[in-house]
Order: C-alpha cells, then sequence, then structure tokens
C-alpha cells in the first residue's frame, strides 16, 4: 500500500490519508475473496488490483484536477470502477454507479455497506434505459466509463445522462484517440464535443492508455438513447 500511496501523489498529486488507505486495503481483500466464487475481474493479485484498478481509477483526477465532480455516474462500472475509488477520494461527491450484472451489483452494494460510505446508489440496469428517465437524464456533472464499448456506442450511453455544461470521461486504451476520432459525428449528434485527448502512465503497465475527454455543449435529442442493445448494434 506504501508504494500505491507514493504512486497515487506521484501521478496524480493525490494524498492518500489513513483512513483512505485502509478502505481501500477492505476493498482489495474482499474483491479478492468475492473473485474466487464469483468471477468478478480478471485481476486477481494485489500488486494487479493497486495498479490496474486503485490507480487506474485515481487517474480520472487528471481530468478536473481540482475542481471533482458533485454528482458523477459511473455506467458499466463491474466491481466499482473507477467510481468507488474515486469516491473514497471525494467522500462528499454523490455517485451513481450503472451495472446490469446481478453478481456485480451485489459486490457493489457488499463494499458500500463494509465500508460505511453514504451517498452512492447502485443501479442495476442498462444505460439506455436510464439516459429515458427523468431522475437520471441530464442530471450529472461527469459521466465516467472504464473499458464498457466503443466510444461511438458509448457516448449513447453516457451523454444523456450528463448536464449541458458537464462532460464525459472515457478510460480508453491504444485505440482510444483513433475511437476519439471515429465518434466526432456521433458526438455531435448526442450534444457533445471532443475536448483533449490525455496519456496516461501507470508503473509496470506496458500498454498505452488514455483519458478521452468529450464537453456536454447541447441538450440530447430526446429519441436518444435509442432501446437497449440498439447503440451497439447500430452505432451512431
Amino acid at each position: 500500500m506504501e508504494k500505491l500511496a507514493r504512486d497515487a501523489q506521484s501521478l496524480f498529486g493525490i494524498h492518500l490519508t489513513g483512513r483512505q488507505i485502509i478502505a481501500l486495503m477492505t476493498y482489495e481483500r474482499e474483491l479478492l475473496a468475492w473473485n474466487e466464487k464469483f468471477n468478478l475481474t480478471a485481476i486477481r493479485d494485489l500488486e494487479g488490483i493497486r495498479t490496474k484498478h486503485f490507480l487506474d481509477s485515481f487517474s480520472c483526477v487528471l481530468a478536473w484536477k481540482a475542481n471533482p465532480p458533485a454528482r458523477l455516474i459511473d455506467v458499466g462500472t463491474g466491481a466499482g470502477f473507477p467510481g468507488l475509488p474515486l469516491k473514497i477520494l471525494y467522500p462528499s461527491m454523490q455517485v451513481t454507479l450503472v451495472e446490469s450484472v446481478g453478481k456485480k451489483v451485489k459486490f457493489c452494494q457488499h463494499i458500500i455497506e463494509k465500508l460505511g460510505i453514504e451517498g452512492v446508489d447502485v443501479v442495476k440496469a442498462r444505460a439506455e434505459e436510464l439516459g429515458q428517465m427523468k431522475q437520471y437524464r441530464e442530471q450529472y456533472d461527469w459521466g465516467v466509463a472504464r473499458a464498457v464499448a466503443r466510444l461511438r456506442v458509448l457516448c449513447e450511453y453516457l451523454l444523456p445522462l450528463i448536464k449541458v455544461g458537464g462532460s464525459m470521461l472515457a478510460q480508453k486504451g491504444e485505440s482510444g484517440p483513433a475511437e476519439a476520432h471515429a465518434a466526432e459525428s456521433a458526438m455531435k449528434l448526442l450534444g457533445g464535443r471532443v475536448r483533449q485527448i490525455m496519456p496516461v502512465h501507470l508503473p509496470g503497465v506496458a500498454e498505452d492508455r488514455f483519458l478521452v475527454l468529450a464537453d456536454k455543449v447541447a441538450a440530447t435529442p430526446h429519441q436518444y438513447p435509442r432501446r437497449p442493445g440498439i447503440p451497439a448494434k447500430e452505432p451512431l
């Protein structure tokens, strides 16, 4: 954990408190235990969890620097990444975790209870459903997603949930810049505009990583998102 704390400080300017480190240690311990039974994530060793889950989640801080979101929605959160590590960093942030797989939803609820975290909703649903519901549509300062779908598809999941003036953050691998270029017209249609593509370097990870940032500059037309499954089958 000392190395994680050092890396968080040197890479992203994050100072982890003792309480936050204890929370992360509980998180990784529970993840390892649940993984043996439920196959929540392919990463099964402590070092991998700390680098490829925790540090990778922390890299989102590069997008908003000193202005963290008041309300954040994490679509396709899986075992809680990046939303829960970000909530541990920013206790006052209101977070909505969206996940359609029951065992992953249960794990997120378990961790929230175990850590005594308040201000997190876990919703078992598809993003396309939430995007058409009044209580979620255009309600969030930031929408984030990691390893969920190609950007042309992902922007139809995320942009309808983000308020005008808010931002979208997609955590991407080496295909990030090419996907951002391919998604420009879809973004425009949905009220978004690519702002920046930021490279991210994680210690000991060879493959390139990128944060693709887009601003929500106009309201999303009411017909989007389309029905569940359609954005993936017929990307804009």
